[in-house]
């Protein structure tokens, strides 16, 4: 009976799969918007390749791959000159995946990996890869900055956007402002069902439900208690975790600000907000650990100096 047990044995950790259900893969993961490679405040790609080094991600979607033009306004904003996603890839020595295609769901958008990138989504806010001979789903999205509900509860004036009073007004703002490219997104996801693993990348442009509580009102973190739809969308409609809220509960013990390292948290023109997500998704999902990434602590994880960009990143460690 003993040999019978050690011949089976050997044909299960023989066959494939198994000794991947049994060992669980560990994946470094990281969004950036990256302004332009650091373009926009004339700053040479070299820095935004030093910010990712201190990650050492496996998969990172980067956002705003192009210049922002010059003038960029709340209304209008194309991207211009060429994508710095294959500089920045061959660089590190990674795969990559320019986003080309034109919707409301992406803004010069790129996906890095170090592992193979297999093929798009319909809409190209996702690709997949093969991690290990897992299948991983990685999507990257850039929502729109307009209207911008932080500045439009503050009576910050951003475009033509009228200001507002309440959450529930703020809810819909959001929801109208970004809803449209989230169906895009729900519709790629289909293609991810079935897979070990999937996660999202994006500068939302919007804060989280997570973030503006009733906890961090009282704190003085935030105006008013709003709950934000985009990301309780990928929650609750997604499946999907929040990787730093997941390692970090409590907005008002772990406040995050990924808007931005440009202007000081007393600024009357602006509100420091976090709008950059790592999102996951898988049967056995675990958050080993996760932060953000910027010029200087506290705001900053993982610091990282000269910073290049207008948005601190985001990043975290998980096991599936």
């Amino acid at each position: 009976m003993r040999s019978f047990s050690l011949m089976l044995s050997a044909i299960l950790l023989a066959a494939p799969g198994f000794a991947h259900a049994q060992q669980p893969v560990e994946l470094t993961v990281m969004s950036f918007n990256i302004w332009g490679g650091g373009g926009n405040a004339g700053k040479p790609v070299d820095e935004t390749v030093a910010a990712i080094k201190a990650v050492n991600p496996d998969i990172i979607g980067i956002q705003e791959t192009r210049l922002e033009p010059d003038p960029c306004t709340a209304e209008a904003c194309v991207p211009v000159g060429e994508s710095k996603a294959k500089a920045i890839a061959e660089m590190l020595g990674y795969f990559y995946y320019d986003q080309s295609q034109q919707n409301v769901a992406l803004w010069a958008n790129a996906i890095l990996s170090r592992y193979p990138i297999g093929k798009p989504t319909p809409h190209d806010l996702g690709v997949e890869i093969d991690v290990k001979g897992r299948k991983v789903y990685a999507f990257n999205l850039h929502l729109t900055d307009f209207p911008y509900q932080p500045y439009q509860v503050l009576n910050i004036e951003y475009g033509k956007a009228p200001f507002l009073k309440t959450a529930a007004e703020a809810e819909a703002a959001a929801k109208a402002a970004r809803g449209p490219a989230l169906d895009l997104f729900f519709q790629d996801l289909k293609l991810a069902d079935g897979a070990d693993a999937a996660f999202v990348f994006g500068d939302f442009n919007e804060p989280s439900h997570l973030d503006w509580t009733e906890a961090a009102v009282k704190a003085g973190h935030q105006p008013l208690a709003v709950s934000y739809p985009s990301a309780q969308r990928f929650e609750t409609a997604g499946g999907f975790t929040d990787l730093f809220r997941a390692a970090f509960p409590d907005p008002v013990a772990k406040p995050a600000f990924t808007w931005t390292p440009t202007s000081e948290p007393t600024a009357k023109d602006d509100h420091h907000d976090r709008i950059d997500y790592t999102l996951g998704r898988a049967k056995t999902l675990k958050v080993v650990k996760a932060g953000i990434v910027g010029e200087k602590a506290p705001e900053a994880d993982v610091v990282v100096t000269p910073w290049p960009s207008d948005h601190r990143a985001t990043m975290a460690v998980v096991q599936f």
